[in-house]
């Protein structure tokens, strides 16, 4: 089976239920003719889409949803049900490989079981242009932008090429793979001993005073500074030679 779900980016793909898992009754929607298979994976893809959508929210270049509904065990042997009620388990992400339940709501047993699904979310990333190296410093002619499977990794895939520009990469890519998060190497800003910009900020208000770094500046990590005062403060280093700390 594959349906298109019009107006949400959504492609459906496949299901493999077992066959004494679902009653015949009259189609949902006779003019289509869809099967109780088809309309149940229907279903659960509007449902995965729904939760996954969250995830970006209201976002003016929404991406492209692509469900694959896979196949129950073969061995599962489920007493007829005619009305199945798909859920998302407590705690399950829904992107990327995951699990939907399946809960009989009205049959002669009442069984629950779990279905794996795929959900791929495709939206434009930046990507490397040509084979690349570990320790490649990346320029404008490394990267090029194409549409990825965003949820193909946990890892987050960068967007932005501005992102990108000047970092090290900690391990090669193959043309046309998403450059993720994890593939560059952590920045450090500065080391121990280093003397510092501090930048406060309150509500309404911003300080900026100078320090003396206690530990290395790692990219978004916490760092402790001695200040002209003496006092120790912690901020996050987010930049050369400047921490930023939360008043």
């Amino acid at each position: 089976m594959a349906a298109a779900w019009r107006g949400a980016g959504l492609v459906v793909g496949g299901l493999g239920l077992a066959a004494a898992a679902l009653a015949e009754p009259p189609p949902a929607n006779p003019q289509r003719g869809a099967s109780p298979a088809e309309q149940l994976a229907t279903e659960v893809a509007a449902m995965v889409l729904q939760a996954a959508s969250l995830i970006w929210g209201e976002s003016a270049r929404p991406p492209r949803i692509e469900v694959q509904v896979g196949r129950l065990d073969a061995r599962l042997r489920l007493a007829p049900c005619q009305q199945i009620v798909p859920y998302l388990p407590a705690g399950s992400r829904p992107i990327g490989r995951t699990r939907i339940g399946l809960r009989c709501a009205e049959g002669s047993a009442h069984w629950n079981v779990s279905l794996p699904v795929t959900v791929m979310v495709w939206a434009p990333a930046v990507v490397a242009a040509t084979a690349l190296a570990v320790g490649t410093v990346l320029q404008p002619q490394h990267l090029a932008q194409a549409e990825v499977d965003l949820a193909a990794r946990a890892d987050p895939a960068l967007q932005l090429t501005a992102a990108a520009l000047g970092r090290t990469l900690a391990r090669g890519l193959a043309p046309g793979e998403a450059l993720r998060r994890d593939d560059l190497k952590t920045r450090q800003w500065f080391n121990a001993g280093d003397t510092v910009r501090v930048l406060g900020q309150g509500p309404g208000y911003a300080v900026s005073s100078e320090g003396q770094a206690l530990n290395a500046g790692v990219d978004g990590q916490t760092v402790r500074v001695r200040t002209e005062g003496g006092r120790i403060i912690s901020g996050v280093a987010n930049g050369d030679h400047r921490v930023e700390v939360t008043l």
